[in-house]
């Protein structure tokens, strides 16, 4: 007897015995008037058995009928032996017709006493993370690539930052993809408008950590690998940086997104914006009166810090290089000519940092800080992209060397971040005929030695050709 019908045979002996009415036991048991006559009836036929459902035990109507499943386990071993559920499910409705569901194919598969071919993962236990207290303790970030602009204009991604605390906007920005310039633009918005935040909550993306397996000696060392630009730029600023392993960690940013795709499309299409110029011009406004509308106050007074004076050389891509000895250094294919320094001093061979920034000026510091040379942007649409390595080589003259006879020549194609390879010294180089006569001169020497003859004089040796 289940749960539910517990309690009827008390009532229904009540009943019987005159104690309380029918319309009574009906209401405390939820039936109708009808139904407690039919349990007193069946109660004295039967006793307390006669108050269970009648089909308690009895087959279902719609079971499979035996032929059926007899197929069905058949294919299940034969045919379709090692297949998943899902995989035979789809199998048996569309080359025999058998509309079943995957349930009864596992079902089967269970009574067979047969394991899955690839066990179904349980479901992991989330537990909700209570909102920051004080605005600027943590800030998400994430991207959504989207048809913001429907058919207008081109596919865009909407980079974006929300304050934990109080669900607000802090900055958006629309971008081809999701890449550094694009994070380091919005993190401009982001520190000149509200500040510097406690940490910053995102996903694991190749910009913000190191996905790569590859560790230098040095790294081996330290014990830990190098950090991104962006990470680079977060440990000068002293910003923590969470790396979130699933999507339903930053949650609040995702449910953001939901919103943004039903709201800000709506609104670009009223306005009728085509373009990602016009797009991102229109954002400021957009935030204002989102936030305005589902904006919470904070439980704690704000924690933003001040950015510093020099925010702008900070944000974009460092490298460090040694300066030619022309006084120059390249990155890529920019090539910057460093000036005389105090006194008309020199700056070959010193080792120096490059920094190219989110603004496209590439500037030359010195160990001490001290901004040696700076360069503008190469062109308005200027995009900073990483280069391959954080190292970069220098060259040492302004123009490619004239190749060396082919004969004896051994030029490397360029390196990936476009440096100067390193070069043989030709055939009729000095140093390269001073070796070659010390090598022959040695040969000479181990010659007669194995002969017995006198070892060559140092004056002989001078004189030999």
């Amino acid at each position: 007897m289940s749960g539910k019908e517990a309690p009827r045979p008390g009532l229904v002996r009540s009943v019987s015995a005159g104690l309380i009415t029918n319309r009574q036991a009906a209401e405390a048991l939820g039936l109708t008037l009808r139904h407690v006559q039919r349990l007193k009836a069946r109660f004295r036929a039967d006793g307390v058995g006669g108050l269970v459902h009648r089909g308690r035990g009895q087959p279902s109507p719609r079971r499979l009928a035996d032929p059926v499943r007899a197929q069905i386990i058949h294919l299940m071993t034969t045919v379709y032996e090692r297949m998943n559920d899902v995989h035979l499910t789809e199998k048996l409705r569309e080359v025999h017709g058998l509309p079943v569901s995957r349930s009864t194919v596992r079902r089967l598969r269970l009574r067979l006493d047969r394991a899955a071919v690839r066990r179904r993962r349980a479901p992991r236990h989330r537990a909700r993370r209570p909102r920051e207290l004080a605005a600027g303790s943590l800030v998400q970030l994430d991207g959504s690539p989207f048809a913001w602009l429907e058919a207008r204009g081109p596919a865009l991604t909407l980079l974006g930052a929300i304050d934990d605390a109080t669900g607000e906007i802090l900055a958006l920005h629309f971008r081809p993809e999701e890449d550094l310039h694009g994070y380091l633009t919005l993190c401009q918005q982001l520190f000149t408008t509200h500040g510097l935040p406690v940490a910053l909550y995102g996903d694991r993306l190749n910009v913000f950590v190191r996905n790569d397996r590859h560790w230098t000696l040095e790294e081996q060392l330290q014990g830990r690998q190098h950090p991104t630009h962006f990470g680079r730029l977060l440990q000068d600023l002293g910003i923590a940086y969470i790396a979130a392993h699933s999507p339903q960690a930053k949650g609040r940013i995702e449910r953001l997104w939901g919103t943004l795709q039903d709201r800000l499309v709506v609104e670009l299409r009223l306005r009728g914006i085509a373009t990602v110029e016009a797009a991102n011009a229109f954002l400021p406004a957009f935030i204002a009166d989102f936030n305005r509308r589902f904006g919470q106050p904070p439980a704690a007074p704000a924690v933003w810090r001040r950015p510093p004076r020099d925010l702008d050389r900070l944000l974009g891509c460092r490298y460090t290089a040694r300066v030619a000895r022309d006084n120059t250094v390249r990155l890529g294919a920019r090539c910057l000519q460093l000036p005389r320094g105090p006194h008309g001093r020199s700056y070959a061979r010193l080792r120096v940092e490059l920094r190219e920034l989110v603004d496209g000026r590439l500037l030359v510091l010195a160990a001490t800080g001290r901004l040696l040379a700076a360069q503008p942007a190469p062109e308005p649409a200027f995009v900073l992209t990483p280069r391959n390595r954080t190292r970069v080589s220098t060259a040492h003259h302004l123009s490619p060397p004239a190749p060396s006879p082919p004969s004896r020549s051994r030029h490397r194609a360029p390196t990936a971040d476009g440096a100067a390879p390193r070069r043989r010294p030709a055939a009729t180089h000095p140093w390269r005929l001073a070796a070659d006569r010390h090598l022959a001169l040695n040969a000479l020497r181990r010659t007669r030695r194995d002969r017995g003859d006198d070892i060559l004089t140092e004056q002989s040796g001078r004189h030999f050709h």
